[in-house]
């Protein structure tokens, strides 16, 4: 999700303490709340740090949108492991059922989205603070001097990217500046709907700097849609090209969490 080199509360000072462990195993960072990411379809967790968990995205403020190729969490509907590491996680199901024509690249490696090709799995992440102001880029633009313990809560979608006109635009869930709808709070035009009911839980942000034994300390509210929706591969380009959050890359995915001491309960 985050990028894990821009401290959100400088405040903080978070240390891993491993537990014990047999050898080869990996240690477990202890005394942290429930981190992410996590296989959604697993509804067992045994973590017990509690918070609240924060307001419908629609209460708060769209404080920034990035993406990672290949998604970081694993649902039903991308479940085909991408394998290990800053560039592992996990594709959608059916990528490889794709034609010639939907993996045929229009711009051949030179998007502004560097890096991305048709046929790549995107998670995105739409953050959202309970903190005043703007969107902008990186998590800078979530929390301010006059906010430093914002709610947080991570919108997130699965896409399948492919050369196809006919698949979504992305620009419809984008940044909706300049909407009057939006001078009351900082919002998409949308978010991606009809792609199964989100799962919601409680978490921590994301990223490769984070493992089961390095673990993140901020509390995130999530809400993952469980399976993946096809985008024209040209509207992320014209996206990555301007956007107001700086973004021209997939970041790298976390690893997924899988020990139950790491993860929250869900209903």
């Amino acid at each position: 999700m985050i990028r894990p080199a821009l401290v959100l509360l400088p405040v903080l000072a978070a240390l891993s303490l491993p537990a014990p462990a047999l050898a080869g195993a990996e240690p477990l960072c202890e005394g942290f709340g429930p981190q992410t990411p996590r296989d959604i379809s697993a509804k067992s967790g045994a973590n017990a740090r509690l918070f609240s968990l924060a307001p419908p995205a629609s209460r708060l403020n769209l404080c920034n949108i990035h993406f990672h190729v290949n998604a970081e969490h694993k649902g039903p509907g991308f479940s085909v492991s991408a394998g290990e590491g800053e560039h592992g996680g996990w594709r959608c199901n059916e990528t490889a059922e794709l034609t010639a024509q939907e993996l045929e690249d229009p711009l051949h490696g030179h998007g502004a989205c560097h890096g991305l090709k048709p046929g790549d799995t995107v998670e995105v992440h739409w953050v959202h603070t309970s903190c005043d102001g703007g969107p902008g880029a990186g998590l800078g633009a979530c929390a301010n001097a006059n906010c430093v313990n914002p709610q947080l809560r991570v919108e997130t979608q699965v896409f399948l990217a492919v050369n196809d006109p006919a698949a979504l635009d992305f620009s419809q869930f984008d940044y909706a500046s300049g909407d009057p709808a939006s001078a009351a709070l900082s919002q998409p035009r949308a978010l991606p709907t009809g792609f199964g009911e989100p799962v919601v839980f409680a978490g921590s942000t994301t990223g490769p700097s984070y493992s089961q034994s390095s673990c993140s300390p901020y509390q995130v509210t999530w809400s993952v849609r469980p399976w993946c929706a096809r985008v024209d591969i040209m509207t992320l380009h014209r996206w990555c090209a301007e956007n107001t959050f700086e973004e021209d890359h997939a970041h790298g995915v976390r690893q997924l969490v899988t020990a139950p001491a790491l993860l929250s309960p869900m209903e």
